[in-house]
Order: structure tokens, then sequence, then C-alpha cells
């Protein structure tokens, strides 16, 4: 039987000898001198007959001749060993037949056309490396065949194209199958270069090539095995960094992996995840951070950290909600500082202060009940302080009578005010004062030529006089002289109880 590992190999068959029969004298027949007439042409005729049986007939049918390279081996021992055994089926004998010899030749020759064909599939698969992908399928094939061999050998013909025909069916079914195989071997190694296995990528690319070489697919999937030893320490460096906490790290491990071999898919999955992660914490601290900001009310650096959580995760109801609680303390805070700067600026008495800190508050909510309240009490304040600081930095102003009338009033509501500030009380005296000394008179000497015409604004015409004397109010006034020829003459003067103003000259000395 043959091996497994060999192809199967045709059998030597040699032709049983033929030669003609030999004439055998009749019982009681006549001793050659006598013999009879007719017995002569009958073994001539029986010898003719023997010729055309081993020689021509055979040629007819298309005996086969034995030939090494077709047929299965040991056939010329199996031949030999048929031909001893006396086997009816084999041996010539008187009663062989010419027809059952052709039938068996042309079986023969059947067998061994198949077994040329099954010959010629079995040394493509074997090029294709067929034990290293299908061991199992192509040992039960050859199996089929050396059984036929068996059957070669006993001159089971019929039998033995059987088998043929079944090693044929299986050899002809791993043939059909190369396709599959090469995808299969192929898969191993995408697989195996998924999951990092250098030794089982290397050995499904060794039998694809086998299968199909210099197969595109698979030169490409062997420069990426080639590259699975940089691209495993790039993964276990990030593993190692993931491990530690370092997600920075752990994610420029895995886009070098991913740049090593752009296809891998673990890698890229790898990444993807650990990206995401990374974001997530990033997101956490972000957070953080913000919260923290805004417990110690540094609302600036809350916001900058709840917005850089917002970009990480864009849409996020978390970041969302942090910035609104970032501007409701923001607006909390600033109220109640509002609420603080208008108390302190109303116990300084300083109201007009105050206005701006209560409108401001007001500004951000209208319906702020300090602010509304604020505001009633400041802004009334705040006129009459203004009124009041003015009359004191200009008390002239009050030696017009309307002006200081009205002061009288405003000190009159100013006295009803209860309680009453510092600054309120010392402008109440100082008003009360400069009206008293605004209310009197100061005694005032005007002199002239007689010829002038003289005016004092706001007081009276005096007409011509050579001197006049009458009482004014302090302040600041203004005399005008015209006369006929002469150009007008303008003097304004100043009276005050702390500095009397003298004599008052007004005459027009200057013809035209």
């Amino acid at each position: 039987m043959s091996s497994h590992n060999e192809p199967v190999q045709p059998t030597h068959f040699d032709a049983p000898d033929a030669s003609p029969t030999q004439a055998t004298p009749e019982r009681g027949s006549a001793p050659a001198s006598g013999v009879p007439s007719w017995v002569i042409p009958a073994l001539v005729g029986l010898g003719v007959l023997a010729v055309i049986v081993v020689f021509w007939l055979p040629g007819k049918v298309s005996t086969p001749v034995a030939n090494p390279e077709t047929e299965p081996t040991n056939a010329s021992a199996t031949a030999n060993s048929a031909a001893g055994s006396g086997s009816p089926s084999t041996m010539p004998s008187e009663e062989a037949s010419p027809f059952l010899d052709a039938q068996m030749a042309k079986q023969r020759k059947a067998a061994q056309d198949m077994l040329g064909e099954l010959l010629d599939v079995q040394e493509q698969l074997q090029l294709r490396g067929i034990e290293q992908w299908a061991g199992e399928e192509y040992a039960s094939a050859i199996e089929f065949a050396n059984q036929g061999d068996a059957f070669y050998k006993e001159r089971k013909f019929s039998e033995a194209i059987a088998s043929y025909e079944q090693a044929l069916t299986g050899l002809l079914a791993l043939e059909a199958s190369i396709p599959a195989a090469l995808e299969a071997q192929t898969e191993i190694a995408r697989n195996a270069i998924e999951a990092s296995d250098v030794e089982e990528a290397t050995n499904a690319l060794t039998r694809g090539e086998l299968i199909e070489p210099g197969n595109p697919e698979l030169a490409a999937l062997a420069a990426r095995a080639g590259k699975l030893p940089e691209l495993i320490i790039a993964m276990e460096a990030a593993s190692t960094a993931e491990s530690a906490g370092n997600l920075a790290t752990a994610q420029t491990k895995l886009t070098e992996a991913t740049t090593i071999d752009p296809q891998h898919q673990f890698a890229g999955e790898e990444l993807a995840r650990v990206k995401a992660a990374y974001i997530n914490q990033q997101f956490n601290d972000a957070m953080s951070d913000g919260y923290a900001a805004l417990d110690e009310s540094r609302y600036d650096s809350a916001r900058s950290a709840f917005r850089r959580a917002d970009g990480l995760q864009p849409g996020s109801s978390e970041a969302a909600s942090a910035l609104q609680e970032v501007a409701a303390a923001q607006t909390a805070s600033r109220l109640a500082a509002l609420q603080r700067d208008g108390d302190r600026y109303e116990a300084n008495e300083q109201w007009q202060q105050a206005v701006d800190a209560y409108k401001k508050a007001a500004e951000i909510d209208t319906n702020i009940a300090f602010a509304r309240e604020g505001l009633r009490r400041s802004e009334s304040r705040a006129r009459l302080d203004k009124q009041f600081r003015t009359a004191i930095a200009e008390p002239q102003r009050l030696s017009d009578l309307a002006v200081a009338e009205t002061m009288e009033k405003l000190l009159g509501q100013a006295q009803r005010i209860q309680p009453r500030g510092k600054v309120l009380n010392d402008q109440i005296n100082t008003l009360e004062r400069l009206l008293q000394l605004a209310n009197t008179s100061i005694a005032v000497t005007l002199k002239s030529d007689m010829e002038t015409e003289v005016i004092v604004y706001k007081v009276a015409r005096m007409g011509r006089f050579d001197k006049r004397e009458m009482t004014l109010r302090p302040g600041t006034y203004t005399a005008v002289g015209t006369r006929n020829g002469y150009r007008d003459v303008r003097k304004e003067f100043k009276i005050s109880h702390d500095s009397p103003p003298g004599v008052i000259v007004i005459a027009c000395t200057e013809s035209i």
C-alpha cells in the first residue's frame, strides 16, 4: 500500500503468454500414420484461431501496453501471483473466452484512465500543499486510491475503478475547495493578526502561500504580520499606562499602534475606547475644578472650567446645569454685593452712590425688593444732597431772591427728616447761616457825574446822580452807565459781609 505522502503510481501488468493448443489424439483413433484426412485441417484451424485470440483480438479491444508510468506499482508481482493461483478468471485455459478477455482489457484500460486523471489532480493538490491544510480529507481520498491499487493487483478492475472514482471524487472536491481553503487561511491569518498571535498568523500565511502563491491579499496580510511585534509593544505600553491611570500616555501609545497598522481593528477599537475614557476623565476633572472655584466664589474660573467640560462633551446636561449654577450664584452674589454697597452708601449719606448701586441691582432683577425700596429712599435724598452741595459751593446764588426762597423750602423739608445723619445736619446748619447772610443787606455807595445814566441790573434804574446810598443783598452785581457822545461804561462788583465794596464810581468820561 502506498504512503499518503507519495502519489499513486501505475502498476506494470504483463499479459499472460499465449501458445497454440496442442491437439490431443482422441481415444480409439488411429496412429499418426493412419490419421484421418479431416484431422489435419482441424488442427490448422485451431492454431490460426489461437493466434487470432492471442495476438489480433487483444489489439482490437485496445489492450493497454504495460507501462510503469501508468499502472499501479508491483503489478508484475500481482500478475505472477495471480497466474500461479490457477484462478479461472486470470489463467488461460481450454475454456477461456475472447469476449471476457476483451471486457477485462477494457476495464483495465478504464481503470488506468481513471488513475491517470487521479494522478494529475493529486499532483496539483500536492503542489498546493494539500497535506498542510486538508490532511485528513486528503488521506481519506488516498486510502480509496490505495484500495483501488489492491483491487487492480487482484485484477478486479471494476472494483478498482470504483475505488479510484471515489478517490478522484474526493480529490476533485478538495480541488474545488481551494478558494474556500484559501479564504479560510486568509481569515485565520487575519484573526491571528487581530489577536496579535504572530505564530498563528505566520503559519496560516504559510499555508495560504502554498494554496495560492503570490496572492496579493496574503501579501498584504504578511506585511501587517511583519509589523505585529512593533504593534504589540505599543499595545502593551498602552495597557500599562492605562492600568496606572495615565490615559494620556495610553492614548498616545494606541495612536502609535494604529499608525503602525491602520487596519488593526482591535487597536482602533482600543484607541476609541481609551480616547473616550480620557475625554470622560478630563470632563470630570473640569467639572471638579469648576465646582471648587464656585465654592470659593471664583465665578470666572468656575465658568471657564464648566465651558471646558462642555467643549469635551458638547451638549452635556451636567455642564449646562453647572453653567446655570454659576450664573445664578454670580447674580445672587452681585445682588448681595450691591445691597451691601447701597446700605453702606446710605449709612455714609452718599446718596448718589446709593442710587447707582440700587439701579444696578434693578437692572439685574427688576423685581428685587431691596432695589425698589432703596431707590425710593435714596433718590429723593440724592436730589436734596445735590441741591444743598451746590448751594453751599455757590453761596452767591442765594443773593437771588427766588433761589433763596427755594432753598428755604428745602431746608424746611430737610429739618423734618428723621433720623438725620451728620452730613445732612452740617448741610442744614451751613445753609441756614448762608441764607441768613444772604438775607442781610449791606450798605453800598454809588458815585456818578450827574451826566451819566446809571442802571444796576436786577436792582433798579438809578438815573443821573452824584452820589447814592443803597442796601443790597450779598452777591455779584453789574452797573452800566450811558451818556450821549461818550462810550458806555460797565462795572461788575461783588458784595459780601466779609469784604465791604467801598465807593463804586460809574461815569462815562471817554468821548466818541
